[in-house]
């Protein structure tokens, strides 16, 4: 509930605190006073657009402050719609919330939950949750069918219906849209049928593999190494051991010396070992040649193979405008696509069975919702028509009324249209609420909604302000039971000029003008009171400025049917 409300500098309010409670209060006083003005400061503070004329003349800024005590039930609701939103600013979610509200005087404008910058859009979606405020013409609530709708399911507890139903439907459109999906898939699949077949079959023989390129070009380029030293090694070989070959020369020298050396010359035999060596020697270099060519790896065939591969490679990447290494996976996508032409007519079966599944559920448990609806709309209907005769409205008719759509045409919400109907007055033809009831007659209708929802759809805190303008006697007596009744089971604010209301108050403030703490101008201030004073107030609202003994007679009669 709204604990207290701080308010500084906004218009005629200089300073200003109020200290709420339980039930209903209400709040009193001459016209002009000021009371719209404590409904506007009040509205910024629950995220209201800001304007910089609301500021106090000669300042600078604007300060609103309202703090709300939490109970456990509120709290769980308020957690669950904004834990999200809390925990990324590091709100916590105690027994107490303190929204604050800066407007400055340039029409710049800031916001805070509990000390902490918050956004506009959020201090105005909280302030949603944690106050309703009604005015004279304020229709709101009876303006669209998705209220009405709403309203009737918080009357009749369907919420955990409503849920299964939206779940449904969304699973409903989920299949939808994977339907309508898959067969545009297979459009565009069926178009480039001969493409994919030939795609996959082409690719499916090249058979590329990640990697394959590296590895050829470095088997291409050993082989053209091999083939390059294979040339070097066969000249090597026809050097030592061909015609050009020395072999033959050193060996008709060695033996013309042998035969000259038979007595082991000192001069020759040095020779003579020396040209054996040699001839040892280019003897193990040929063999080595020989052994090199034979172990050298080169061949032409295998050469022509990796460089005939390498290029079929490249040339694929080409055609299909990738790198070779995606070649594979390029392969997979095409054979997929060909499995898809096989099985597309097996998942779109399957995906038709999914979206009549899901939409004949859709289908049934909206029907059992529209079932439970059209039983609570009587039973609304019922209660509404006990709430009427008090307010003067004794000859209206008030219904619901339950239409079914189709379900191809339904939604989140179910198969239903639900609109608030009445006939306000004998032999007139009923219609949509909105466009029968004046302004009056909605503001009595609307009353008696939120009575008959006061424990189940309401807001914590309800802020009448003036519905009671246009009605008195017996329809302003039953406005204020009715309003003490909601009072019982929500916080009620009642800005009011009937005291038949506010005698059924249980509390009451009284709004008024004084001078400033300057003396230089007048402000609004605001003062509870007490039973002498409160006494005094009604039977003021009863007879005008002078007040008399009547009047009072008058006061205390009412307030003594209301105590």
């Amino acid at each position: 509930m709204l604990s207290s409300l701080h308010i500084q500098n906004i218009v005629l309010i200089e300073q200003c605190v109020i200290d709420f409670q339980n039930g209903l209060a209400a709040l009193t006083g001459e016209t002009g006073a000021g009371k719209s003005i404590l409904l506007d400061a009040f509205s910024l503070a629950l995220g209201a657009r800001g304007d910089a004329n609301l500021v106090r003349q000669d300042t600078d800024k604007g300060i609103v402050i309202a703090s709300f005590h939490l109970d456990e039930a509120l709290k769980k609701n308020i957690s669950k719609k904004f834990s999200e939103s809390f925990d990324d600013l590091n709100i916590d979610i105690s027994d107490e919330l303190i929204l604050r509200r800066i407007q400055h005087s340039d029409g710049k404008s800031r916001a805070f939950i509990n000390d902490t910058p918050v956004s506009m859009k959020l201090l105005r979606a909280l302030g949603q949750q944690l106050v309703e405020i009604h005015g004279q013409h304020d229709d709101r609530a009876l303006v669209e069918a998705e209220t009405h709708r709403k309203l009737l399911d918080i009357y009749g507890g369907l919420d955990e219906l409503r849920q299964g139903v939206k779940k449904a439907y969304r699973d409903y459109k989920k299949a939808q849209k994977a339907l309508a999906a898959h067969k545009v898939r297979l459009e565009e699949q069926e178009k480039e049928r001969e493409y994919t077949m030939h795609a996959a079959e082409e690719l499916g023989k090249l058979g590329a593999e990640a990697g394959e390129e590296e590895a050829l070009s470095i088997k291409r380029q050993a082989f053209m190494s091999a083939e390059r030293m294979k040339d070097d090694l066969q000249e090597a070989l026809a050097a030592l051991g061909g015609h050009s070959s020395p072999t033959p020369a050193i060996s008709s020298i060695l033996r013309k010396l042998e035969r000259k050396n038979t007595e082991n010359d000192p001069v020759l035999t040095p020779i003579v070992e020396a040209l054996n060596s040699a001839l040892l020697q280019i003897e193990e270099a040929r063999e080595n040649v020989e052994h090199a060519l034979y172990t050298n790896g080169y061949s032409e065939a295998e050469l022509e193979n990796v460089e005939e591969r390498l290029f079929a490679l490249r040339a694929a990447a080409r055609k299909y405008s990738c790198q070779v290494d995606d070649l594979q996976t390029l392969q997979e996508q095409f054979e997929q696509g060909v499995l898809d032409l096989h099985e597309g007519g097996k998942e779109l079966q399957r995906l038709e069975d999914l979206e009549k599944t899901s939409f004949d559920n859709f289908k049934k448990q909206a029907l059992l919702l529209s079932e439970k609806r059209t039983i609570k709309a009587q039973e609304l209907t019922k209660a509404i028509a006990q709430e009427l005769p008090p307010l003067k409205l004794e000859h209206a008719i008030f219904e619901v009324r339950v239409t079914q759509e189709d379900a191809e045409e339904g939604g989140a919400h179910g198969i239903d249209r639900v609109e608030f109907w009445a006939q306000t007055n004998p032999g007139t033809k009923p219609g949509p609420l909105m466009k029968i009831a004046s302004g009056g007659e909605l503001s009595r209708f609307m009353l008696a909604l939120k009575v008959v929802l006061a424990d189940k759809g309401s807001a914590p805190t309800l802020i009448f302000d003036e519905i009671d303008t246009g009605v008195g006697g017996a329809v302003a007596d039953a406005m204020g039971s009715r309003l003490a009744r909601l009072g019982k089971h929500v916080q009620v604010v009642c800005v009011t000029h009937a005291p038949q209301v506010a005698a059924a108050a249980h509390h009451h403030f009284y709004i008024s003008k004084k001078k400033s703490s300057d003396g230089n101008s007048l402000v609004t201030s605001l003062h509870y009171m007490d039973e002498n004073e409160r006494l005094e107030e009604i039977a003021r609202m009863l007879s005008g400025q002078d007040v008399t003994k009547e009047a009072r007679a008058a006061a205390k009669s009412l307030l003594s049917q209301e105590g």
